[in-house]
């Protein structure tokens, strides 16, 4: 992340979808109560919509909380189907994640394997 924004220590993906209506107190409650960790911990925490198209981003930066929006026109967000409510991403996934990029082939290694 760049701008106003300092990189956090650690990017948390929450799994279940949540009501985009919902705000700062809303989502801090979610961080709290469904994901059980500590909304003013330093660490950014990225949700989605059902439909797959749009993510807000929750940090805290030591003097506030920070609120952010990102909607794609097209397609949507690829998201990990995995049974936990929540689980790390790194500044790499995160920088192809709001790209619309399928950010979790990243780590795949091309076989070593190969003829001529």
């Amino acid at each position: 992340m760049s701008g106003l924004i300092e990189t956090p220590a650690q990017i948390w993906v929450a799994v279940v979808p949540v009501d985009m209506r919902r705000g700062l107190d809303g989502l801090s409650a979610i961080v709290q109560q469904s994901l059980g960790h500590s909304p003013c911990a330093g660490s950014a925490f990225i949700f989605r919509n059902r439909a797959g198209n749009r993510l807000r981003l929750l940090l805290w930066d030591g003097n506030g909380v920070w609120l952010c929006q990102r909607r794609l026109h097209q397609g949507s967000f690829v998201w990990p189907k995995a049974g936990d409510a929540v689980f790390s991403i790194n500044q790499a996934q995160w920088q192809w994640l709001v790209a619309g990029v399928d950010w979790q082939r990243l780590p795949a290694t091309a076989k070593a394997e190969w003829q001529v």
